[in-house]
């Protein structure tokens, strides 16, 4: 965990015009940059990417869950990372479902990574099993974390929200992750349901700039008095075409109500959020 990854360095934007679909600019008073969230196009999985500033110049890398089978991860980070990198610091996995994790098990074969961070859960899936000899194989560190637990680096922060113990195999065992570096915050809300998202409220103190929609956008998540709590400015659904209704009117009805800009993976592309000069800017890759 201690080994950084080499400086990620953002070339100018007009430079890079020709990968840019769209952008989206919103102000309001903040004063910090350095954070890089990426939120990626996978299909209909989670796959998210923050680049937070490092010790000496340095930046960390964290990969928030991995997509599903053939979603096009690996793709997405070589948009991202410079040429020849291939070092991950953090592999989180929220939970073992395999639109969450799928998209992992190239990335391990074929990137060097610091630690997977999991929620403790097995799961019988052969892919589960696969990702799992992966990790044996090449000796990567394997660490399960729980509510209260946190990761500190420089002047970043990710802290576990939750932990649902009696929810083992649900969609409410996911994790929740909350992040904060230098001015910018973001929830990650994994695939949790209404009554984990209330839970979470309790915790007070999870006011965000972004926040990661549970479970694709579905009805059953996104509740109100959870929304109101984060109160973020942008939100993120990421999601792929699917049979399910994700994102639901429903979800997005409730988010347009707190006034929260929503952005899709499935219209946008690879959302991409920073903070700079007070302001937070969102581009579309």
């Amino acid at each position: 965990m201690e080994k950084k990854s080499d400086i990620f360095k953002i070339l100018i934007f007009f430079a890079i015009a020709l990968d840019l679909i769209a952008w989206f600019l919103i102000f309001f008073p903040a004063s910090l940059t350095g954070a890089e969230l990426y939120f990626l196009k996978v299909g209909q999985g989670d796959s998210s990417l923050a680049v937070l500033p490092g010790k000496d110049g340095n930046g960390i890398k964290y990969l928030i869950d991995g997509g599903p089978l053939n979603g096009g991860l690996g793709e997405n980070l070589g948009k991202i990372f410079k040429a020849g990198d291939r070092y991950i610091d953090l592999v989180f996995i929220s939970h073992p479902q395999i639109d969450h994790f799928g998209g992992l098990l190239d990335i391990l074969k074929n990137y060097k990574v610091g630690a997977v961070l999991y929620n403790g859960e097995s799961s019988d899936d052969v892919n589960w099993r696969e990702l799992n000899k992966i990790i044996d194989e090449k000796n990567i560190v394997k660490i399960a974390l729980g509510a209260g637990d946190g990761i500190v680096y420089a002047s970043s922060t990710v802290s576990v929200l939750n932990s649902f113990g009696s929810a083992i195999g649900s969609n409410d065992s996911g994790l929740a992750l909350f992040l904060k570096s230098e001015g910018l915050s973001a929830l990650y809300a994994a695939d949790l349901s209404a009554e984990a998202e209330r839970a979470i409220v309790k915790n007070g103190n999870i006011g965000a700039d972004v926040l990661k929609v549970s479970h694709h956008g579905s009805k059953y998540s996104s509740d109100p008095i959870f929304l109101k709590e984060v109160d973020p400015k942008i939100s993120v659904i990421e999601v792929g075409k699917n049979s399910y209704g994700h994102p639901s009117k429903e979800a997005l009805n409730r988010l347009a109500d707190i006034g929260s800009q929503v952005f899709r993976t499935d219209l946008q592309g690879i959302i991409k959020i920073i903070l700079e000069d007070g302001k937070i800017k969102v581009f579309s890759i």
